[in-house]
């Protein structure tokens, strides 16, 4: 999702070269992290919004301004959790740090860093054309790709039902058309809430959909932090983008916003060995 790449092909952009169709389960015991979303606003202890490019612009030429803890975007309704996108200008004098942007939405990025362990995110997609809905990880400290990057699920509303979960580093990315990664139809991704599922150890991602595995990547390949870099902890983020090289690759449906991600509830749990 952090791709930082103003001009590509969208024929790379989705992976399918390491498919896997191998069991999942979360762990019994209580998580290590987790948020039910039981409260009536998001938990801003365990969450923060990452408004950093809204004056000049998000990557991969996508559309959005990310607004923080605005209720219009973000809100939690009956114990779930709506990131929303709206098609909407606002106003300088409201919003200082707007660069022009004619929608809105937001972006959730966890305050605690999260490593290895088993990731669950329960959650219903916005499948408008122009949606770009996500789960994933990413190192905040170096460029990108060297840091690396874990998509757990995304999706592009002009193919929906399809998700995508991909990995990038410095040796495997969309950039070299070498990432790793594969794709799965999801009947009713959109309708239907799923969880999306993460088992990260140091040896292996494996990232699956309703307890079933379908993509699984090793660490098996030369290069160092190169070709694996995901040894250390990274945030979880949450985000709803418009627009994009990918997600806007045969343009926005206007009228089909606005487009929500409803979260049920993200859990994690740290692996003991």
């Amino acid at each position: 999702m952090h791709w930082m790449l103003l001009a590509v092909q969208t024929a790379t952009l989705g992976a399918a070269n390491h498919g896997a169709d191998l069991a999942m389960s979360a762990p019994s015991r209580p998580a290590s992290f987790a948020d039910e979303f039981s409260g009536a606003k998001v938990d801003q202890r365990r969450w923060r919004f990452d408004t950093s490019r809204n004056a000049l612009g998000w990557y991969n030429n996508e559309k959005q301004y990310y607004a923080a803890n605005r209720p219009e975007n973000t809100r939690v309704d009956g114990g779930v959790l709506v990131i929303e996108a709206r098609r909407e200008a606002l106003s300088k004098a409201a919003f200082p740090d707007w660069g022009g942007q004619a929608y809105t939405s937001a972006k959730l990025v966890t305050r605690e860093a999260l490593g290895y362990g088993f990731y669950e995110v329960r959650a219903k997609l916005p499948c408008g054309r122009g949606a770009w809905p996500a789960i994933w990880m990413v190192g905040d400290d170096g460029p990108w790709p060297d840091v690396g990057e874990i998509d757990i699920m995304e999706m592009v509303g002009w193919d929906p039902d399809v998700i995508h979960a991909t990995v990038h580093s410095g040796a495997f990315n969309h950039r070299l058309a070498t990432q790793r990664g594969a794709q799965k139809r999801v009947a009713n991704a959109c309708t239907a809430f799923h969880r999306y599922q993460l088992d990260w150890r140091p040896d292996s991602i494996t990232i699956g959909v309703d307890g079933r595995a379908y993509m699984q990547v090793a660490n098996d390949q030369p290069g160092g932090k190169a070709a694996w870099p995901f040894a250390r902890p990274y945030p979880l983020i949450l985000n709803l983008a418009v627009g994009g090289d990918w997600g806007g690759a045969k343009g926005i449906d206007d009228p089909a916003f606005p487009q929500r991600m409803s979260v049920d509830y993200v859990r994690y749990w740290k692996h003991r060995d």
